[in-house]
């Protein structure tokens, strides 16, 4: 999946869209997605000066966006917005600097009607960057 089939199912845009391509797409199941972590990226200006390390937080904003496409390609859920509702046992196990790619999965362990749980885990190569529980709600906008 392009960028641009991405934005046909979730609402987010640069520079707030965290995933460059979905690889693979289970609709209402899972998806996986890449994001190549570039050096122009606005954040890296002031976290850190220097020596460039992406935020956690958007590690987990990628995460959730790559469920998001997966919770959002359901016909029924087409034209929504994907919600967080909470983040568990997130952890960090290595730093994402500008040039690596990070391999993104996000697996629904449950979902109920519009709330869900999803087990989230970005690698780099084969080391394990970030994993955390996502709880997820899909709503329509106000």
């Amino acid at each position: 999946m392009t960028i641009d089939e991405i934005m046909a199912i979730i609402p987010h845009r640069p520079p707030f869209l965290l995933i460059d391509q979905v690889l693979e797409l289970e609709p209402g199941r899972r998806a996986v997605a890449r994001k190549l972590v570039r050096d122009d990226e606005p954040h890296f200006a002031g976290h850190f000066p220097g020596y460039p390390v992406m935020p956690g937080v958007l590690i987990i904003e990628a995460l959730a966006q790559t469920g998001a496409v997966a919770a959002l390609a359901l016909p029924e859920h087409r034209g929504k917005l994907a919600f967080f509702a909470g983040i568990d046992r997130a952890r960090f196990r290595r730093q994402v600097v500008p040039g690596d790619v990070l391999q993104l999965e996000t697996t629904f362990e449950r979902m109920r009607g519009t709330i869900g749980k999803a087990s989230a885990r970005a690698h780099v190569g084969d080391e394990l960057a970030c994993e955390a529980e996502l709880l997820f709600g899909i709503g329509d906008a106000r």
